[in-house]
């Protein structure tokens, strides 16, 4: 297979962590800006595990990254597992949605955390609810089939948009599997209108998407490059890449409207850790095929 690129947890505060002092602006239900979370003492990173950003056994890319940020702060760490759907929710206190993107309108929920990283893709729906950090890595959706399907990749035509056209053009009669309420949702690219099927899986984890291909569950696949390419190291040979049905996206840490100076802190830190050759140890790390897939990317941001 060619360069795919070229298309190109519960609470974990510990016993005895120090009350909120006087002087100290209040954390509200669970909430607070910079200085909350540093007279906290603890920096709550909310994650999912997805990928090599939180594997879930305290590694990844954005675990790290999020280890180094809360010691630059001179704070604790802790690490609070959550779910696609409960994510944003345990972030901003609202039950925030793809279907219910409206903080107004959502309903209220506790608040378990003060950042949100774990490999989140920036979307419209999720802007309206959060604020976030500047980029953090670069990321695109992509169709993907076993190897032998009759759908054959595309020929790049040096137009992202004539691609997906292209791409979309090859899902009609095809069971496209995805799941809602990520980037992975059909719903963000109007897979139901290219009269392909669109298979919703039921899983909180996009990492069983893939193996559901293998075993027929679905004749294609929308996989981003992420879970690609451990799909493609966990199985080498057995899939192939049809083409995007997205532009190149980013990601990046999601924070709520009312830290603004804890989303500046941490900027400041990435830019920070881009020059100083921290964003790169974990790059090579996690990710060392990502040059590839995105060779004009990494180069621009150092």
């Amino acid at each position: 297979m060619g360069k795919p690129g070229v298309f190109i947890a519960a609470l974990c505060l510990a016993a005895g962590a120090p009350l909120w002092p006087a002087g100290a602006s209040a954390p509200g239900p669970g909430g607070g800006d910079l200085d909350a979370v540093k007279a906290s003492g603890v920096l709550r990173h909310l994650g999912v595990p997805y990928a090599r950003f939180v594997s879930g056994g305290g590694e990844g890319f954005d675990v790290e990254m999020m280890q180094a940020f809360a010691a630059h702060l001179g704070v604790r760490y802790a690490f609070v597992e959550t779910t696609w759907t409960g994510a944003l929710g345990d972030l901003t206190g609202r039950k925030v949605s793809a279907k219910e993107p409206d903080p107004a309108r959502a309903a209220p929920t506790p608040i378990r955390g003060d950042v949100l990283a774990t490999g989140l893709t920036v979307i419209p729906w999720r802007k309206r609810s959060v604020e976030f950090s500047h980029p953090t890595f670069p990321t695109q959706v992509w169709v993907v089939a076993p190897l032998g399907s009759p759908v054959k990749p595309i020929v790049p035509a040096g137009d992202v948009e004539k691609d997906i056209a292209e791409v979309k053009r090859r899902l009609a009669g095809k069971r496209v599997l995805g799941v809602p309420n990520t980037c992975l949702d059909p719903a963000l690219y109007g897979i139901d209108a290219t009269g392909a099927q669109a298979i919703r899986m039921d899983t909180a984890r996009l990492d069983e998407v893939a193996p559901a291909l293998l075993r027929g569950e679905g004749d294609l696949a929308l996989l981003d490059v992420a879970d690609a390419d451990l799909a493609f190291e966990r199985w080498p040979g057995r899939f192939t890449v049809v083409g995007p049905v997205s532009p190149v996206q980013e990601m990046a840490a999601a924070f709520r409207r009312d830290s603004p100076e804890l989303r500046k802190a941490f900027d400041a830190f990435l830019a920070a850790a881009r020059k100083g050759g921290t964003y790169d140890r974990l790059l090579s790390r996690y990710f060392p095929r990502a040059g590839s897939y995105f060779p004009g990317y990494f180069a621009g941001v150092r």
